[in-house]
Parts: C-alpha cells; structure tokens; sequence
C-alpha cells in the first residue's frame, strides 16, 4: 500500500484542532487523528465534528481503549469513526471486543503498542486477533528523553504482516526513514499542529514520504545528550521555566553583560567573601564550555574582575555567575563575556585560600550541583539539572513551537484569551 500520512491532532480545544484539521487536509493529510487529549477534552463529539466537515477522510479515534473494549469502540465507531485504537497493554479479551465491534460497523482497528514491555512477542500475539493495524508509538514523554520508534519499526515489519502505523516526533527530516525502517501509516503530530503554517508543513512531509527524502527543519526535533547545547541556544528562559512547571530560577543576580546568552554545564565554587582564591583557581579547572557558578555568601568585596575574565576567555569558558560581587563591569560588557552577580563594587577582596571547588553551592536561593546546566538571557538565569538534561532541553523546545502556533493564531485574528479559550479552563 501506499504509504499515509495522518496527522494526531492532539489538541484540548475543539475549534483550534478544527482549524489545524482543514489547513491539514489541504495539505493533503490522509487521515486525520481525534488525539487522546481531544478526546479526553471535547468527547466524541469532535469525532462527529471531524466526520461532518470531512467526510471523505478517514477518521482515527485515538480512544487509547484499555477496558470495556466493546462499548469504547461501538461509541467511537457510532460518532463516526473509520478506525479505533486500542491499547497492547490490554487483555486480549478487551482487543477482541474491539474486533468484534468493528467487524458489526464496518470500522477498524489499530492496536498500539506504547509501553509494552516485549513488542515483538505481543505483536505476534495480537496478530491473530483479527486486528487490521499495528501501531508503534514512542510517547511524548519518551521521546522528550530523547527516544524514537525506528529500531522497533525496523525489527516488526521484518516479522510481522500487518500493516505499521508509527508516531514518535516524526517531521519532514525523518518522514522518509521511517518509510524506509517499514512503516505503513506515518502519524504526525507536533511537526504538523504547533508548525506556524499547517497546510505548508503538510504538504512539506507529504513529499519527503512520497519522494522519500530529508527536508529540512529547524522545529520539531528532539535532541539526545550531546546535542542539548543546541536547543539550549534556541530556547528563551522562560521556556526553560515553563518546561520546568517554574522552577529553576536564579533570583535576584543582576545581568552585567547585555546582549550575549550564558551557556553552559557549572563548575561550583564556594569561597568566603571577597576571596577571589579559589574562583579563579577554578578557571584552571574548568573545561571549555564550563561556567564558573560562585557561592560567595551574596555579599562583597569582589571575587571576579577584568583579569579573571580575560583568563576565562582564554579558556574557552561560557560565563561566570557571582552570588557575590564584581567589578571592571565597563571592561567585561567590552570583551562580552557572559556574566551575572549579586552586586557591583569596586573593593577588591584578597586571596586567601578558603573554601572549595566541585562541591553543590547555593546561588539565588537555588541549589547548584558541579555539572548542572545554567542558561541565562535577558530574563534571567535558570539552572537545568544535569540528569534531567536532554528532557528540559526537549521540553522547553516543546514549548518554543506551542506558543509559536498560539502566536500565529492571534496574528490570524484572536487573542491570547479566544485563542486558548482561557475562561473554560479556569478551576471551578
């Protein structure tokens, strides 16, 4: 068969998954996909919605079916819905009723595999139930720590015979490999709902599928660890906040230097006020790409100046954040080192020697551990945790291409409040 395209609408909103659906379909989107959330959000009615304003499309109840098989799917079949989903994880009697139900209303049935512990076994198991798809989905959360279907989609069409259905971050760099890797359907989220222009981005992986070629993108990507410094360079820090349901913040450190971006895994010191010891015995230690983070006690005399700085740029180094003081500001904004610190002064502290290089510190409040990320920008600072790295990095860029949909959504004619219909989503 020739491959599809179907496009998960993944919404909460009824009128802005609507939208997407119609620049989707002009696009030329096969099928078109009631998303869990939708679901979940409007009931089926956005599946009667999707059946009435496209009546030629193949319409897919994401319904996520784990009980009651046979009520779930005769409902979604009833509100119109060509093909249901069903989870793997499932009893094969709740599958079977689903099967069952199709069969009654001429409808279909895909079974996703998302979590299953061995998808090899079960899909040779669920092969002979008499199901017409076979879904592989990494899950968002899966893929925001960096994981992807392919190796799966590569080991199940060699063994099995049904139909693949594949999601996982799919965008127009990788549409054509996943063809490769065997799949049949190629479901696409966010690449398509949270692209600025729909319609373009449909039609972009429509022919990276039917030309079977990379094209490429700057969103919609997920990243693995020894490529965060990327997307940590095209997020703000209020992403990274967002990603981090508002944690991670620096509070009250002053941006000494305007118009350059801090970056980078911390090398924690803490020292006594005003001795610059062992801050810039730390410059020694420290790797390219490193920021200096320094626990000074939030007070003076100054820890760092002109001098460290030029030993930090020899270095190599990202930036240096002070929870203490600082000084030569003139000549550090002229040489553009990134740079935040609780005060300027100009008094000068003396090295003597005391404290430590390596250890957690605490800086604004926050607790910083050796090799943490710290972002920094024109809002402030915000500290990712290292093993939490990759999936804050991920996240955050989730966020960037939301709110880059929600913005051309307001262009078009709304507000922030229509647009995200802010008024039903208030708590009761």
């Amino acid at each position: 068969m020739e491959s599809i395209l179907q496009v998960a609408l993944d919404f909460v909103n009824l009128k802005r998954a609507l939208k997407v659906a119609e620049a989707a379909v002009a696009g030329g989107v096969d099928w078109l996909e009631a998303g869990t959330p939708l679901i979940k959000s409007e009931g089926l009615d956005i599946v009667r919605e999707l059946r009435g304003r496209f009546p030629d499309c193949t319409i897919v109840a994401d319904m996520k079916i784990m009980d009651t098989g046979r009520i779930e799917a005769e409902s979604a079949f009833k509100a119109g819905a060509n093909i249901v989903c069903v989870l793997g994880a499932a009893d094969d009697s709740t599958i079977r009723e689903c099967v069952e139900a199709a069969r009654n209303y001429g409808g279909k049935v895909m079974v996703d595999l998302i979590s299953v512990a061995n998808p090899l076994k079960r899909a040779r198991e669920i092969e002979k139930m008499g199901i017409d798809y076979l879904g592989i989905h990494t899950s968002i959360d899966e893929q925001m720590r960096g994981g992807d279907p392919f190796h799966q989609v590569r080991e199940l069409s060699q063994e099995i015979d049904l139909p693949l259905a594949v999601a996982g971050g799919i965008n127009s760099e990788t549409a054509a490999r996943t063809v490769e890797a065997g799949a049949a359907i190629i479901i696409v989220g966010g690449a398509i709902i949270k692209a600025k222009y729909p319609e373009k981005a449909t039609r972009a992986i429509k022919q990276a599928i039917r030309d079977k070629k990379i094209i490429k993108t700057e969103l919609f990507k997920r990243v693995r660890e020894d490529e965060i410094i990327k997307l940590f360079r095209k997020v703000s820090t209020p992403n990274l906040s967002d990603a981090m349901h508002r944690e991670g913040e620096v509070r009250g450190l002053l941006r000494i230097t305007p118009g350059v971006k801090l970056i980078g895994p911390a090398i924690t010191v803490r020292t006594y006020p005003g001795d610059f010891a062992k801050p810039v015995e730390a410059i020694d230690k420290a790797k390219k790409g490193d920021v200096v983070v320094i626990d000074a006690g939030g007070v003076g005399p100054v820890v760092w100046g002109e001098l460290a700085t030029h030993s930090a740029i020899q270095k190599e180094l990202a930036g240096v954040v002070i929870d203490g003081g600082i000084r030569d500001v003139s000549e550090i904004i002229e040489l553009k080192f990134p740079a935040y610190a609780r005060i300027i002064t100009p008094a000068a502290g003396e090295p003597r020697g005391f404290g430590e290089i390596g250890i957690p510190i605490k800086i604004g409040g926050l607790r910083v551990f050796n090799g943490d990320w710290l972002i920094g920008d024109e809002d402030g600072i915000v500290v990712v945790p290292q093993q939490k790295a990759v999936e804050i990095a991920n996240r955050a860029m989730d966020v960037l291409e939301r709110e880059n949909r929600i913005r051309e959504e307001i262009k078009a004619g709304g507000t922030l409040s229509s647009v995200t219909e802010l008024l039903r989503w208030e708590k009761k």
